[in-house]
């Protein structure tokens, strides 16, 4: 196929060659006149004969558009030896065949593209832009062509231009069908598709015609002008335009579409609308320079066509406008996709890559890995399409806890992760803050194909310096890993904070065995204020357990809790951080009453009844200061056993409270069972997006337990909205970061009742700024 191209080309280059040296007229004008001729009757029978025998090959349209091509070039043969006989015949015998030969080929370039598929334009664009484009460049042709055919008087009486019939009547007729062929021809390449059949083929031949046609013209305007001297070189189409007729008649397999929605640039389609537009533009400014004057009308329609030229180039940028927004937004939404999990919509493992080495750059953060604790139990029984509902779902949830500053991605699997970009928060010792967030979202049952399913997740955190050889966002998510995986061994729905390991494992049971009674190694006790609303005056300190591990790990106080109550030794803890609670406060002089939690477990000991008096008596303690919190990791069983115990310690003095009422076992049972002295209520109920819905939940529980003779303490206050909400709703008594993050009691700084947090070289800010 190449050579048979290369042998196409050179053909095209040599007949070129020889038709411009016989145009310098060496010999002599006569000789070179009839050479001119032979030339082309040579070409004409050459093409004719050739399509003949390539329509023998085929059948149907194949064969047919090819027969009508070998027949206008029979026809223009017939013209020109029936003419150079005039003395002989009459007029009609050239006349006839030289209309014939535009409308056969007009016939020709219609079925060959009729039947090949190139009237139908491009599937890729809008069919409202293939009108106008179409229509503009019919217009930008068809006004060329016809300032050709003015110019040259309509080839009327020349016996240069076809068809010689000395009638100006007919030559204007002729001149016009010339036009009205080369439009057709012109358009149709313009429209043709790049991929369809044939369309070189196409190209090659309507070069051909346009070349007979535009040499035709050419030579009437120079017989006007009286400039015989151009004539043999504008002869040069009556030559090649029939050889490309020939050439068009050989089968060249169309170039394959490429494998995009796209087309590639069309040079073809590209320059021929500007084609006509050029050659004109060239005739008329040869027509200036040789002292000839431009008619009204030629140069009124010379305007038309510069208008239109300007429009279809300006529908042209617009096209490429519309081009360039289409690719942007596939390169965007292929960016999107390259940095997006598909399931969720969430961002990836790459952008979340991205993003905290950003973070690593910039400032503080903290990163959060969370697993899906036994995810594989929602695969196993609901079925994967379950579990993609679900993995849906968890992001959703999840995406409520963060901001706009900070990133949650899904990084694989039933595995999400989170980076926490807020200043304030990464500076705090207490990061596990955001997963007791993230706890408290997803512990509302999610819907599962008419199920209810509760999710647990296990994380692990990282903060910024924590791991200071780390230099890459995989090294900080490895450590991640590694501590979610850390918690998951010491008990499901766990949070750990990374510290760079000691190489000892983090056991608290054994840890709290080897301290025989007295406090294990990395036990500590942290407070956070109770205070009285609205003015905030200071009424009680909760203590809270911390523990950090001998490896650095700091495990959160639902990790341990369970990990002690599941070895047997949840009643040893409780004893240990009561004795610490009431050693500390009396230490740091505070009158204030002191809130312990305890598990759901020891109501109902004896034994632990008496620990609690000894306890108050070796610190010199009043029972009324102690109040006992009940933790639920387990149901209360038995009511009857529980409400005896309640009653005994309030026999004592000490006053007992229902913790996280509204979350957990915790119902309205207890309440009517339980005869407790003080109702804490769930942080949950603090979350809503809605406020004046949680002003009417507020109200509606405060005003059970008030009827029942309860206090009320509102857990989990962090903004100044939620303090006003409880308020009105008529609660007095409050908790959270609003008023105090935990800290421990040698870091509390009270004044007038009121209570704070130190500066400190740890904290760097008071724990009274909003959190």
């Amino acid at each position: 196929m190449e050579t048979g191209y290369r042998l196409r080309v050179a053909l095209v280059l040599i007949t070129a060659v020889v038709v411009m040296l016989n145009a310098c007229a060496f010999w002599g004008d006569g000789v070179a006149r009839w050479i001119a001729v032979a030339l082309q009757l040579g070409a004409c029978a050459g093409a004719a004969a050739y399509g003949l025998t390539q329509a023998r090959r085929h059948v149907g349209a194949a064969r047919w558009w090819r027969v009508f091509a070998a027949a206008a070039m029979v026809s223009f043969i017939v013209g020109a030896v029936a003419w150079r006989l005039g003395d002989f015949v009459a007029p009609a015998w050239w006349v006839v065949p030289y209309f014939l030969m535009p409308l056969l080929a007009c016939a020709s370039a219609l079925l060959l593209a009729l039947t090949s598929g190139g009237m139908r334009g491009s599937d890729d664009e809008p069919l409202r832009l293939v009108v106008i484009t179409t229509t503009l460049d019919g217009l930008v042709a068809a006004t060329s062509f016809a300032l050709l055919v003015i110019i040259g008087g309509f080839g009327a009486m020349s016996l240069a231009s076809l068809p010689r019939s000395g009638n100006a009547a007919v030559d204007a007729t002729y001149a016009l069908v010339e036009m009205v062929v080369v439009v057709i021809t012109a358009v149709i390449g313009m429209v043709y598709p790049s991929h369809k059949p044939n369309r070189t083929n196409y190209l090659i031949f309507a070069s051909g015609v346009v070349l007979i046609a535009g040499s035709d013209r050419v030579m009437a305007y120079l017989d006007s002008v009286c400039a015989e001297g151009g004539l043999l070189w504008s002869r040069m189409g009556f030559v090649l335009g029939p050889l490309f007729v020939g050439l068009s008649m050989r089968d060249i397999p169309a170039k394959a579409r490429p494998a995009t929605r796209y087309r590639p640039l069309d040079w073809a389609q590209l320059s021929l609308p500007y084609a006509g537009f050029l050659g004109i533009t060239i005739l008329l400014s040869f027509h200036v320079l040789r002292g000839n004057r431009l008619s009204a009308m030629v140069v009124a329609l010379t305007l038309v066509m510069v208008l239109l030229v300007a429009a279809r180039q300006a529908v042209a940028l617009g096209a490429q406008r519309q081009l360039t927004r289409r690719l942007y937004d596939a390169q965007h939404r292929l960016a999107y996709q390259v940095l997006h999990d598909s399931l969720t919509g969430l961002p990836n493992r790459l952008l979340f890559g991205q993003r905290l080495d950003e973070a690593m750059r910039d400032g503080k953060f903290v990163l959060i890995f969370v697993d899906l604790d036994d995810f594989k139990e929602v695969n196993d029984r609901y079925g994967h399409a379950a579990g993609d509902d679900l993995l849906r779902a968890v992001g959703e949830r999840l995406k409520r806890c963060v901001t706009e500053a900070d990133t949650l991605a899904r990084i694989g699997g039933d595995e999400f992760a989170i980076l926490i970009e807020d200043e304030a928060v990464a500076a705090t010792e207490d990061p596990e803050f955001v997963a007791d967030r993230l706890r408290l979202a997803l512990r509302d049952p999610f819907p599962v194909h008419g199920s209810s399913v509760r999710v647990r997740a296990s994380m692990g955190l990282v903060r910024s310096g924590d791991g200071r050889l780390s230099q890459t966002a995989d090294d900080l998510l490895r450590q991640a890993d590694s501590s979610m995986y850390a918690g998951k061994r010491l008990g499901k729905n766990t949070a750990v904070i990374y510290q760079p390991a000691s190489g000892v494992r983090a056991d608290f049971p054994r840890a709290l065995r080897e301290a025989d009674g007295g406090v294990p190694a990395g036990f500590s006790l942290a407070y956070q204020p109770v205070v009285r609303l609205p003015d905030e005056t200071l009424v009680a300190l909760e203590a809270l357990a911390r523990w950090v591990a001998p490896n650095g790990m700091q495990i959160p106080p639902e990790t341990f809790v369970a990990v002690a109550e599941a070895a047997g030794l949840g009643a040893v803890l409780d004893a240990l951080v009561l004795d610490l609670a009431c050693r500390e406060v009396k230490a740091a002089g505070l009158d204030v009453d002191i809130h312990v939690n305890i598990g759901a477990a020891r109501l109902g000991n004896l034994e632990f009844e008496e620990q609690v008096r000894r306890t108050l008596e070796r610190h010199r303690i009043r029972p009324s200061r102690l109040v006992v919190e009940i933790t639920e990791t387990l149901p209360i069983v038995d009511l009857a056993d529980a409400a005896a115990q309640i009653d005994r310690l309030q026999a004592i003095g000490v006053r007992v409270a229902l913790d996280d009422y509204g979350a957990g076992y915790n119902s309205l049972t207890y309440l009517h069972a339980l005869p407790v002295h003080i109702v804490k209520l769930d942080r949950s109920l603090a979350v809503g997006a809605d406020p004046h819905r949680d002003l009417t939940v507020y109200r509606s529980v405060i005003g059970l337990c008030t009827e029942l003779g309860m206090a009320v303490v509102a857990e989990g206050i962090e903004t100044t909205a939620q303090a006003e909400t409880i308020l009105a709703a008529g609660c007095r008594l409050a908790q959270g970061h609003l008023f105090g993050r935990p800290a421990p009691i040698t870091e509390l700084a009270w004044e007038s009742g009121r209570v704070g947090v130190r500066p400190s070289r740890r904290h760097g800010q008071f724990a009274r700024d909003p959190g």
